[in-house]
């Protein structure tokens, strides 16, 4: 199925499609059993989307042209619009990978990536990461994410698909998450 798909960096042509994939995985609009299956946390409005694209940080995975997946990626400075990534920023200090030491200019934020239910543990994400991996790797050597730790099938798509490390965990706002590092020189293994 994933022979077919075409990776791009998103255009302002694209912000219908990512909308209309994100509410359907946003926490807010699943019940219970649906987040079971992994969901965003994150919801990006119009103008903050139309920056990301700006940017070139917004990366898509097309299938007979509708978006199918999306992973945002970013500087610090962008995400520090919202509490929680200003709690990240604050903790990159304590922070320790390999022989790395994270700063705002050194690493960048990656995620959420929002993968469609029909086109999950299919290959996928691998091609699609390295994709972004492509285009993030020369601006930065690492980069970091957050996941909320009940997210469990993102927890294991990074950690055995991807290779992220789990490096730390955080409380905010009555929920934990782990703290997922990765050094973006390095190509996934296929």
């Amino acid at each position: 199925m994933i022979e077919n798909i075409v990776f791009k960096t998103a255009s302002i042509n694209d912000i219908d499609g990512v909308l209309a994939l994100q509410d359907l995985y946003l926490v807010s609009n699943l019940s219970d059993q649906e987040k079971t299956a992994g969901f965003v946390t994150t919801p990006f409005t119009i103008a903050q989307l139309t920056e990301v694209i700006e940017n070139k940080n917004l990366f898509l995975a097309i299938d007979n042209q509708k978006i199918i997946a999306y992973i945002f990626t970013g500087s610090w400075n962008f995400f520090s619009q919202w509490p929680i990534f200003n709690h990240m920023i604050s903790l990159l200090p304590g922070l320790h990978f390999l022989d790395f030491k994270f700063t705002t200019s050194n690493s960048f934020q990656y995620g959420p990536i929002c993968i469609d239910k029909n086109y999950r543990s299919q290959g996928l994400i691998t091609p699609f990461f390295e994709f972004m991996r492509g285009h993030m790797g020369p601006k930065y050597p690492l980069s970091l994410t957050f996941i909320n730790k009940i997210n469990i099938p993102s927890t294991r798509a990074h950690t055995s698909k991807l290779n992220w490390s789990i490096i730390g965990d955080f409380k905010f706002n009555s929920n934990e998450y782990l703290i997922l590092a990765y050094d973006m020189k390095q190509p996934l293994q296929s």
